[in-house]
């Protein structure tokens, strides 16, 4: 069970009404739906949260699916927080931050770029909302899942050409993009640090106590 199905099913077992920020059809809103179905609510937008109604507006919690936009959904849970002045959210953000950070990424170069690719899957919300981002800045932006979809009449006016990929999207995929241009003569190649990530996740207790006098026994694993 992911960690937004678990705040579904505590905050629905505490009988609050939950709100489910997210996308209609997503897989991830789907399951997260079906953990409580009588007491999970979806809002889309902000004219969604103008038509709830909710039966005690005292008990209403939020969540969100984890492959939103920040920007996208920091209005809505604005709005949500004006109409339900008590409303409670998850102890921590629920957006995934590998997410949040390459949209910033991609919404501080795409400024500087004529054209930005984004690697990743048709599927992969985070990847389309990448693309997005980027075209929300008045830049052009394709979404590609190999080097091989990169079009001849994209490159044709574009002086700088920026390159993102979706969470998962694997690494060899963003250097075979890379070796693409260098094999085209590019030689004025960087890359564009926004944010280091740094992030410390707990190990379970046991392992921490098996650890003993290890490395391990801080009980944290460094995501850099």
């Amino acid at each position: 069970m992911t960690k937004v199905h678990r705040e579904a099913v505590r905050f629905a077992q505490d009988g609050y009404t939950v709100v489910l920020v997210g996308h209609d059809g997503h897989e991830e809103v789907e399951g997260t739906m079906g953990e409580a179905p009588d007491q999970i609510v979806l809002v889309q937008n902000e004219q969604d949260v103008e038509d709830l109604q909710i039966d005690d507006p005292e008990r209403v919690a939020y969540i969100t699916q984890t492959t939103l936009a920040v920007d996208e959904t920091s209005s809505i849970l604005a709005r949500l927080r004006e109409r339900f002045p008590k409303i409670v959210g998850p102890r921590t953000d629920d957006i995934c931050y590998a997410t949040t950070n390459r949209q910033s990424a991609v919404k501080q170069m795409a400024d500087g770029c004529d054209l930005m690719l984004v690697i990743g899957s048709r599927n992969s919300s985070n990847s389309v909302r990448l693309v997005e981002v980027a075209r929300d800045c008045g830049t052009e932006a394709h979404l590609i899942d190999t080097a091989e979809e990169v079009q001849e009449k994209w490159l044709h006016d574009a002086r700088v050409v920026g390159i993102s990929s979706g969470a998962s999207a694997p690494e060899n995929l963003v250097q075979e993009l890379v070796d693409l241009f260098r094999e085209r003569g590019v030689t004025d190649i960087s890359e564009f640090h926004v944010i280091r990530e740094d992030v410390r996740f707990m190990l379970p207790k046991k392992i921490r106590e098996a650890a003993g006098g290890s490395a391990a026994a801080d009980g944290v694993v460094e995501a850099r």
